[in-house]
This record gives structure tokens, C-alpha cells and sequence, in this order.
């Protein structure tokens, strides 16, 4: 596990910050280096949950050299919904959405990429599709679907590559597990096994843990600022010692079948 240090929103345990609603969906953003998507993307998500009720925004900073989290404090000043939590030191895509969903105060979260190639109009397409009563002891995950690739060629032929290894492998039920927007319990992502990378795997650690998943055909955009992080040769490689990882956790698991309260005599 990486070793990280942590900055918490001064927000997040202010009297105001404590005494407000709970919200019911928490939204989690990692980004690192992002400060020309951070403004357009929180805009959006508060269009597209202006009518939802409460919810939270919550930002994850990786230790961004650019000025990603000055851009952030300054949209702050304006958005009461907005949490900002910071790395001291840059520990990856999957630790930082396991700070943000360990810092949600909803039941549920979603997650979206900092790159604004995820649609926040599709937030509520899985909103839909979520169950009506949170059953923990079948955890259920739903998971956006690109069924439209906004990406380089060489890009696209290696993610349809690695999809279809990983889904004959691991039987993780789902066409895109690399798709960055999901909805899941918060309870149940925080007592799946932590390791680097496994945001990629979410699907088939759900079904591990005895629960469901679902995919819902969302939209997916062009990266029209920014740069992205991933280099293609490097994620492979990546992925398929993660993938080996992921097969033996599999075959490690028992779910056993529980019987009475534990005070028969």
C-alpha cells in the first residue's frame, strides 16, 4: 500500500460543514494536473444535480505541480458543495478515489475521471438504475459503458484488447470496466481489498465479494484540454501483473453462507 499524506478540506469539520444534511450521493473526482478541466467539469456536475436534492462534490488532488488546487480553492469560495482533499505526495488514480470515497458522507458514490471525458449528464442514467434498498450483503456496482470511444486508435485497440482478456480471465461481467464513471456503495468499495490500480478491477472485486454489476450505456467525450497521464505500453504491462494479482484473489475467496445469530448454545 502507498504511503500517503493527506490534506482535508478545512471544510469537512467546520461547525457549518458538520451541521449540514447528509448528502445522499457524493460525487468523487480524482485529478492530478487538471486545472483547465476542473472549472468546466464541476460546472456541469451542478447543472446536471441542480434539481437532485443534496449532494457532495468531492475533489481528490494527487499532488498536481499545476494550479489545479489554487483553481479549486477559488471555485470554493462560490460552491458550498465543493470538498477539497489533497495528497502531499502523488500516490496514483486508485488511492486517491479510495480517499475520496473514505472522506463521502453519502451511502452512495460516483466516480467520474478529471479529464472531462466522462459525461456528467449520464450521473443520473445510473442513478436510475441503482437499487431501491442498499443491501451490503449484495453489493451492487454500475458501471458506465462506453459504447463510443473518443480516443486514439492505438488507444481503442488496446483497451477492446485488455477488455476481452480481462473479461475471459476474470468473468467480471461487464464490457468496460476501465469506464471512470460508476456508482457504487461507498461501505461496500471501502471493504474491497486495496492494492495500486484497482479501479480497473472494481467490477470483478465486486462480484468477488458476492454482489452485482451492472453497465449502462453512457457517453464519452474527446480530451479537449489537458494532457493525458496514461502511456499505453506502460499500462499494459501494468495490467497484466495486476490481472495475475486479481485471478488469485478470485480463487482465494469463499463466501460462506450464514446461519442463525451466534446465540444458540
Amino acid at each position: 500500500m502507498s504511503h500517503l499524506s493527506v490534506n482535508a478540506d478545512p471544510l469537512a469539520t467546520s461547525p457549518t460543514r458538520a451541521a449540514s444534511p447528509v448528502p445522499e450521493l457524493s460525487v468523487v473526482v480524482p485529478v492530478h494536473n487538471e486545472s483547465a478541466n476542473v472549472g468546466p467539469l464541476i460546472a456541469e456536475i451542478r447543472a446536471v444535480l441542480a434539481a437532485f436534492g443534496e449532494y457532495e462534490i468531492i475533489y481528490v488532488d494527487d499532488a498536481s505541480s499545476d494550479d489545479t488546487v489554487r483553481v479549486l480553492q477559488t471555485i470554493r469560495q462560490d460552491c458550498d458543495r465543493l470538498r477539497i482533499v489533497r495528497h502531499r505526495n502523488n500516490c496514483g488514480q486508485s488511492t486517491a478515489v479510495r480517499t475520496g470515497v473514505g472522506a463521502a458522507r453519502s451511502a452512495w458514490v460516483v466516480t467520474l475521471d478529471g479529464d472531462g471525458q466522462n459525461d456528467p449528464a449520464d450521473i443520473p442514467k445510473l442513478w436510475a438504475r441503482r437499487p431501491q434498498t442498499l443491501d451490503l450483503s449484495v453489493p451492487q456496482i454500475i458501471c458506465g459503458h462506453r459504447h463510443v470511444r473518443r480516443d486514439s486508435a492505438i488507444k481503442q485497440v488496446s483497451s477492446r484488447l485488455a477488455n476481452a482478456i480481462r473479461g475471459a480471465l476474470l468473468k467480471d461481467n461487464t464490457p468496460d470496466t476501465g469506464c471512470g464513471i460508476k456508482l457504487f456503495p461507498r461501505q461496500a468499495f471501502l471493504d474491497l481489498p486495496y492494492f495500486d490500480h484497482m479501479h480497473r478491477f472494481l467490477p470483478a472485486l465486486f462480484l468477488r465479494a458476492g454482489g452485482k454489476v451492472v453497465s449502462v450505456a453512457v457517453n464519452h467525450r474527446h480530451r479537449t484540454r489537458g494532457k493525458s497521464h496514461y502511456g499505453t505500453l506502460g499500462r499494459l504491462w501494468v495490467g497484466i501483473f495486476d490481472l495475475i494479482g486479481v485471478a488469485w484473489l478470485q480463487r482465494r475467496m469463499r463466501l460462506p453462507v450464514i446461519e442463525g445469530d451466534g446465540r444458540e448454545n
